[in-house]
């Protein structure tokens, strides 16, 4: 449990479900380490860098696949190895990112958020997978999952003509956070709730006893 907590990124599964995001993550983290060469062929790294690769991969496998490969001693080699098993998983990941995409809705959501985080996600697997995705389509995505009662908002939204995606998830996190605050100011105080202020309050007492006075010296 120690190791875990000190790992980068998850580790690579003994499934090997996860070996998309992980190979990305390791990518990564190699080049920020400046020893990214060592997983390549024909490197020219130093002994010491493949160690450090060597041992960064190690880190980052489930124990049963270390111990599985506990002869390889060569980065390139190990990576290679673990592609050669695990690669197939972009195959799975594909349809079911396709899928996923097909039949998600703006309106299925409550928060803007929510909507954003599996989107990105769905996004994210495609184009680990090969399949570019456009803002352009990502912005029709979206406007064609609105709900039905808000076809105005729709309209107007379109009207602004987005190019990026991001601009019009900017858009829709503040109109939510405004609604959200004038939801909490109308809850907190409803409509009819404020009390009379004390000079009307005044005013109003005096006007009803100028008319009782009047009444009386006329009876």
């Amino acid at each position: 449990m120690s190791n875990i907590a000190k790992l980068k990124f998850a580790a690579l599964e003994v499934s090997g479900k996860n070996y998309v995001s992980w190979m990305i993550d390791v990518k990564m983290h190699l080049e920020s380490m400046g020893i990214s060469n060592a997983i390549y062929e024909f490197n020219n790294c130093l002994a010491q860098d493949k160690v450090k690769a060597q041992v960064f991969l190690r880190k980052h496998i489930h124990e049963m696949l270390i111990f599985e490969y506990l002869d390889i001693t060569y980065p390139i080699i190990l990576w290679n190895l673990l592609k050669e098993r695990f690669d197939h998983q972009k195959e799975v990941i594909l349809p079911n990112a396709r899928d996923e995409r097909r039949t998600l809705g703006f309106q299925d959501f409550k928060k803007v958020n929510e909507y954003n985080s599996t989107l990105l996600r769905i996004c994210s697997q495609l184009k680990c997978c090969g399949q570019e995705v456009s803002d352009e389509d990502t912005l029709e995505k979206t406007y064609s999952t609105f709900h039905a009662t808000n076809i105005t908002l729709n309209q107007q939204y379109q009207l602004q003509k987005f190019t990026k995606y991001s601009e019009l998830n900017a858009c829709l996190f503040v109109a939510e956070q405004n609604n959200e605050l004038l939801m909490k100011n109308h809850e907190s105080r409803p409509t009819g709730s404020v009390a009379l202020s004390e000079a009307n309050a005044t005013n109003t007492g005096g006007y009803r006893n100028n008319t009782r006075g009047r009444g009386r010296g006329r009876g």
